[in-house]
């Protein structure tokens, strides 16, 4: 979950940057965190304006390259950090007044055409799919998972209907080979009793794979937990997702944390406690069609944000229970 896809690697595209510096408004100066710097799109943007500072993560150590040359153009005003965003709670954050946080949960060009991550279905060689500071690859999971464990991992975090065939062929043919990425396309190939000309085969198994390795589900609900925390009132958190399983857990957090839940007219009065966040709008903010047309990628690109109304730091939030059976689907990998 690191930066957004684009078609080139020539031309960097931050999705809906132009709609996401209006929501943050950089102009008024203030202290903002690019969870996902990747080729630095949103960071560079909102440094152009005087009076900002970025604290920039990422968990992919390539990033720190691009991360190099912003510390020499912005100096003291950039700060870049190789760390997970679920990890923000570890920032020193004593005096500094955070007015925006932003996850961009894509990925990256050049992390897609990276051989050595083996994210594409078009790579040779291993099964990696590491972003970074990961303990374990999709070439360990493939190889070394159960039968229900890899279904289940398909089924759910890439809403592969055929999952079931799949992994029992993976199971099948690991006895006779270890499985590299193009052994698991022909795999699929072979298990798929659908065919999708518009889709490639393999790509849900492969988003599966790189959700599990990458362990994006906790990570996501980590950092929105620990971004709620330090976002100061006013605030704006903001989000950047690319497939329905992301989203509904963006959607989720926010919602339960704006609105109080409904209580009936027959009920004893009670205080309503203050909720935490202000919802702007409920529906999210789709790229225009002209953005479309330039980034073919941002059209599954979708935004959600929301307004920080006090300067809580602890409350509660039920997200890890709602999203528990994700969780424990994830937790397969301890034992790789």
């Amino acid at each position: 979950m690191d930066a957004t896809i684009v078609p080139n690697m020539q031309k960097h595209y931050p999705v809906l940057l132009k709609e996401i510096i209006s929501i943050i408004s950089p102009q008024y100066g203030g202290t903002f965190i690019d969870c996902t710097f990747g080729q630095g799109g949103y960071s560079k943007k909102i440094l152009n304006f005087d009076n900002t500072n970025v604290i920039a993560l990422d968990r992919d150590v390539e990033s720190e390259k691009v991360a190099n040359q912003f510390k020499e153009d912005f100096k003291d005003r950039f700060i870049f950090k190789n760390i997970k965003f679920s990890q923000l709670n570890n920032l020193k954050l004593k005096n500094e007044n955070i007015k925006g946080i932003i996850f961009d949960l894509g990925y990256s060009y050049t992390q897609i055409k990276d051989p050595q991550k083996g994210l594409s279905f078009e790579a040779e060689g291993k099964l990696n799919m590491q972003l970074g500071l990961n303990s374990y690859s999709a070439e360990d999971a493939i190889n070394k998972l159960d039968e229900k464990e890899l279904e289940k991992i398909f089924k759910f975090f890439g809403d592969e209907k055929e999952g079931k065939y799949i992994a029992r062929n993976i199971i099948k043919e690991r006895l006779k080979n270890k499985i590299d990425t193009k052994g698991l396309v022909k795999i699929i190939d072979k298990s798929k009793k659908r065919k999708n000309f518009k889709v490639h085969n393999a790509t849900k198994v492969f988003q599966a794979l790189r959700i599990f390795v990458n362990k994006e589900i906790s990570e996501l609900i980590l950092g929105l937990i620990n971004a709620a925390k330090i976002l100061k009132k006013g605030g704006v958190l903001g989000v950047v997702t690319f497939h329905s399983l992301e989203d509904k857990i963006v959607k989720y957090f926010f919602k339960s944390l704006s609105e109080n839940k409904s209580i009936s007219r027959y009920s004893p009065a009670t205080e309503q406690v203050e909720t935490l966040f202000k919802l702007i709008q409920k529906k999210p903010i789709i790229p225009s069609d002209e953005e479309i047309n330039e980034n073919l990628s941002s059209r599954s690109a979708k935004f959600r944000y929301a307004v920080k109304k006090t300067d809580f730091y602890n409350f509660d939030t039920d997200i890890e229970d709602q999203f528990r059976n994700l969780i424990e689907i994830e937790k397969y990998g301890d034992k790789l």
